[in-house]
């Protein structure tokens, strides 16, 4: 198994017209969830990964199952919950410019996780664990869940990817921020976004940030910057990777989980850590050119594509 992530995933019920929900009649549904979004954009790659996570026992909650797993994601460790409803959440786009999200996740099947629920993991052939700051956000226990499998993961020396992507709803102020703070810590890997790097350490200099994940125990930093690319630093390595330029942004939602993926996949085919932020920058780039969190998210070949296509661009110019 090349990675293996926890989260919750969930359904988005989105209106075809736009306006206050109130006067909505007709919905579009499909899946949503920042892990699964990343395991998916892996598998379209060619990776092998697995979903640890809980559905309640109802219609939304064999969607969401049917839909990772037809996306090639193994959902083995994926429980259903009788107990609990599958969570879900509503966007409302009442101008082109506005949009609202209404998350309904509380008492959520996902956020009943426990320890035990990760008892039978295996962990003997995983190369990389995924995991981002919504998680333990959910639930106190939530949190041990994920503190359980770190210290699975480390026991096992598995590298661990951390990416903050944090909400703020979710947070308990200052003990929130110390959670997350705790977490890079454990971190081998952490992808912070430049705007996350100010919410908790106070400062937007990409060095500074990189260099607060570092002095709390992560050793590699890639931040991302949006459409100005992105900064690592590994030890004595860093630099900038040039944006891919986007002529229109048509929804940006889940860039950042098709960075994660790009830049995993390129660890997983042993690129350079420059080369690895690079393929990120890519497919972050991709999937803000399409609606829809997954959709945007490339096969190899179109990857391939697209990144030979922008490079021609360039010696152009």
């Amino acid at each position: 198994m090349d990675v293996l992530s926890i989260g919750e995933t969930m359904v988005l019920f989105s209106p075809k017209t736009n306006g206050q929900l109130r006067y909505a009649t007709d919905f579009s549904a499909r899946i949503a969830g920042a892990e699964t979004n990343t395991l998916i954009g892996l598998t379209k790659l060619g990776h092998k990964t697995s979903w640890i996570s809980r559905v309640g026992k109802d219609e939304l909650g064999a969607k969401i199952v049917n839909a990772v797993r037809g996306e090639g994601v193994d959902t083995a460790y994926v429980k259903r919950d009788l107990g609990a409803p599958t969570g879900l959440f509503l966007k409302e786009e009442t101008t082109a410019e506005t949009t609202s999200v209404f998350y309904y996740r509380k008492g959520s099947a996902a956020s009943k996780m426990k320890p035990t629920d990760i008892e039978d993991v295996n962990l003997s052939d995983v190369r990389y664990f995924y995991l981002t700051g919504i998680t333990p956000a959910l639930s106190k226990s939530c949190e041990e869940t994920v503190f359980a499998i770190i210290h699975k993961a480390i026991e096992a020396r598995i590298p661990i990817v951390f990416d903050p992507n944090i909400r703020k709803k979710l947070l308990d102020d200052d003990g929130g921020i110390d959670l997350i703070k705790q977490l890079i810590g454990l971190s081998d890997i952490v992808l912070p976004g430049k705007g996350e790097g100010a919410f908790l350490f106070g400062t937007s200099n990409d060095v500074e940030i990189a260099e607060c994940c570092k002095k709390l125990g992560a050793t590699t930093v890639v931040i991302k910057l949006g459409e100005a690319g992105a900064y690592y630093e590994k030890e004595q390595e860093s630099g900038y990777v040039a944006p891919f330029h986007v002529p229109h942004v048509v929804d940006p939602i889940g860039a950042g989980d098709g960075f994660a993926a790009g830049l995993l996949s390129g660890l997983l085919d042993e690129l350079t850590l420059e080369e690895s932020v690079r393929r990120a920058c890519a497919i972050g780039a991709l999937v803000t050119q399409v609606n829809g969190d997954i959709e945007g998210l490339p096969t190899r070949e179109q990857l391939q594509t697209y990144m030979e296509a922008k490079e021609h661009d360039d010696v152009v110019r």
